[in-house]
Parts: structure tokens; C-alpha cells; sequence
């Protein structure tokens, strides 16, 4: 469950990020890198909104902490594993 705000922010840094990208392919970057670096700038923003508000976020903070407890977890499992491995070598 992600809240309204990160998806808002997160639909903003696509649609920054295809305006980016469009720029840098369409024939006016040519003629002025300002258009680009707007652009650029403008998508830099959109990904700064996105991770300030997560590092507050209640429903972010709360799913990277989940998948840091399953990370840690399946390291512990495959470090039990490999414990057993080695004990059954001897």
C-alpha cells in the first residue's frame, strides 16, 4: 500500500523523465542545450520531491523496513544453510 503523495511524485518524475528523454532526442536539442538542461533539471527535481517525501513517508519508510526484516532474513536462512554444509563435511 503506497500512499497518494509517492505515487503523485512518482507518476511526476515519469512524466519529467519522458520529457527528458524526449528532449534529448528531438531535433531542438541541437540547436540549444537549454531545452535540455531544463529539462534535466526540472527531472532531478521531480526524483528529490520523491525521495524526501519517502524518507518521511509512514507506508514507505514501513516497506523498506519490511523488506529489510526479509532481506536479513533470507541472509540468516542461507547463512544457517550453510552452517549445516560445512558441519556435515566434518
Amino acid at each position: 500500500m503506497a500512499c497518494s503523495i509517492c505515487n503523485d511524485l512518482g507518476r511526476a518524475l515519469a512524466n519529467r523523465s519522458k520529457e527528458y528523454v524526449l528532449a534529448r532526442s528531438a531535433s531542438y536539442s541541437l540547436v540549444s542545450s537549454r531545452f535540455v538542461a531544463y529539462d534535466m533539471v526540472e527531472m532531478e527535481r521531480a526524483r528529490s520531491e520523491l525521495a524526501t517525501h519517502r524518507s518521511v513517508c509512514v507506508y514507505a519508510v514501513s516497506e523498506a523496513g519490511g523488506r529489510l526484516l526479509s532481506r536479513s532474513a533470507a541472509s540468516e536462512g542461507s547463512k544457517a544453510g550453510s552452517g549445516q554444509v560445512a558441519g556435515s563435511r566434518r
